[in-house]
C-alpha cells in the first residue's frame, strides 16, 4: 500500500498553517530535528497522520524526552534512517556510512544544513532527503518541507514546497 510522507526539518520553534495544508493528505510526517518546543509537535499530531520525530542539536527538555537522536524503521519497503545530522552522499557524518550500511537503510532523511538536498547515493543505493529549514530561524533564504511516495520499496511524486 503506497504512503504519502510528509517530511519537515529545522522549524526552530516556528509553525505555519501552511504545514496543515500540506500535510493533511499524508499518512505520516516525518520530522529531521530542530523541532525547538514540543507544541510544534503536538500541533503536527493534531493534523492526523503518524509523526515521527527525532531530536536536533537545538533541542532540549520536553523535546529530547520525546524524541531520540536517530530512528530505523521499516515503511512500505523502505528502510529509513531519520537523524538530524547525518551529512550527504560523498560527505557523510563519521560512522554514518557504516550504520547506512549495516541496517540496509535505502532512504536516509535528515537536517541541520539549512540546505535543501535530495540526492541518490548509488555507492550505497540508498535515496537522501534534506529537506531544508521550514523555520524562520537561519539563514536560508527560502523555507522548505518535501512531500514524497513510497510504495513496495519504490519512491515518486518527490516534491518540494518552498514558502517565501
Amino acid at each position: 500500500m503506497m504512503k504519502k510522507i510528509g517530511i519537515i526539518s529545522d522549524t526552530h520553534s516556528c509553525w505555519d498553517d501552511r504545514y496543515e495544508r500540506y500535510f493533511a493528505d499524508c499518512d505520516e510526517i516525518w520530522h529531521a530535528g530542530d523541532i525547538g518546543d514540543s507544541a510544534l509537535l503536538d500541533r503536527l499530531e493534531a493534523i492526523g497522520p503518524k509523526v515521527r520525530a527525532v531530536s536536533g542539536n537545538i533541542d532540549h527538555g520536553e523535546v529530547r524526552r520525546r524524541c531520540g537522536e536517530l530512528e530505523i524503521f521499516d515503511c512500505e519497503g523502505a528502510r529509513v534512517l531519520l537523524t538530524h545530522i547525518g551529512g550527504y552522499p560523498g560527505k557523510w557524518a563519521p560512522g554514518m556510512k557504516k550504520l547506512l550500511r549495516e541496517n540496509g537503510v535505502t532512504l536516509m532523511v535528515d537536517g541541520h544544513s539549512h540546505l535543501l538536498r535530495i540526492k541518490f547515493d548509488p555507492e550505497l543505493g540508498l535515496l537522501h532527503i534534506n529537506p531544508g529549514a521550514a523555520g524562520v530561524h537561519g539563514w536560508q533564504q527560502k523555507r522548505t518541507l518535501v512531500l514524497l511516495k513510497i510504495d513496495s520499496g519504490k519512491f515518486s511524486d518527490c516534491e518540494v514546497i518552498e514558502f517565501a
